[in-house]
């Protein structure tokens, strides 16, 4: 039998926006963890996919650079730097990245904006402190999570020939976007600066070039979104938590 529920348009929509932090597992919904084989697994194929899309830059002096910082930051951090892929991308993008199994990319746009090896450092050491606190296993389960439930919901609206079936997928989906993933992704890059300074202060780095760098990013991006939006927090945020892990 048909459901046959006459709830309003605006009810339904809701509803299913809001249904995602309720119908998680019980479980720690911040730490659903694939295997650290299977997150090598897939950092393996996304560096792949990376590496066949974006050209290695052919400057010397960008690549010997990010080479150097981020062998110092592996060493520091417990590493061997020879069980690590690090390649500098000739790409315009101002970032960096790290993935599962020991992979490092910089983008040329980031060592372009970055005044100094220690500002560079800082990003290279937060993107390892990714990896040391497990955020991006974290990130890949949650992601597993989300996509398990929803299946579970898109099966159960289908069954039961429910009117404006689709609109409460795409509502579903914004809801797990804005309800789970971001506001947890800001904390992980909280987290990341903590470790990342330390790294880059046990490795001789001077903490300071962080604030300097995300100074730099605020007055080159100066129209972002608003920060409960945004995927990392707002650049002012991000200044004032630095500066007070700094200080403490």
């Amino acid at each position: 039998m048909h459901c046959t529920c006459h709830l309003t348009r605006r009810r339904l929509l809701t509803g299913a926006a809001a249904l995602p932090l309720a119908s998680l597992p019980a479980c720690d919904r911040a730490s659903v963890l694939v295997s650290e084989a299977e997150a090598a697994r897939m950092g393996a194929e996304a560096w792949e996919r990376i590496r066949a899309e974006t050209p290695e830059s052919d400057d010397r002096a960008f690549r010997e650079t990010v080479q150097g910082l981020a062998t110092k930051l592996i060493e520091t951090a417990g590493g061997t730097p020879s069980d690590w892929d690090v390649v500098a991308f000739d790409s315009d993008q101002v970032n960096a990245f790290a993935l599962p199994g020991g992979r490092i990319g910089v983008f040329r746009g980031l060592y372009d904006l970055a005044q100094s090896p220690d500002q560079l450092a800082a990003v290279i050491g937060h993107e390892i402190g990714h990896l040391q606190a497990d955020h991006a296993r974290e990130r890949m389960g949650n992601a597993r999570a989300q996509n398990a439930l929803q299946r579970l919901v898109a099966f159960f609206l289908r069954q039961s020939d429910i009117e404006f079936d689709e609109e409460i997928m795409a509502a579903l989906g914004l809801g797990l976007r804005y309800g789970l993933a971001l506001p947890y992704g800001r904390q992980q890059e909280l987290e990341a600066d903590r470790l990342g300074l330390t790294l880059m202060r046990d490795a001789g780095f001077q903490p300071q070039a962080a604030v300097q760098l995300w100074e730099r990013m605020q007055a080159a991006q100066p129209n972002r979104p608003p920060e409960f939006l945004a995927t990392h927090p707002a650049p002012q945020a991000r200044i004032r938590e630095l500066r007070e892990m700094i200080e403490a």
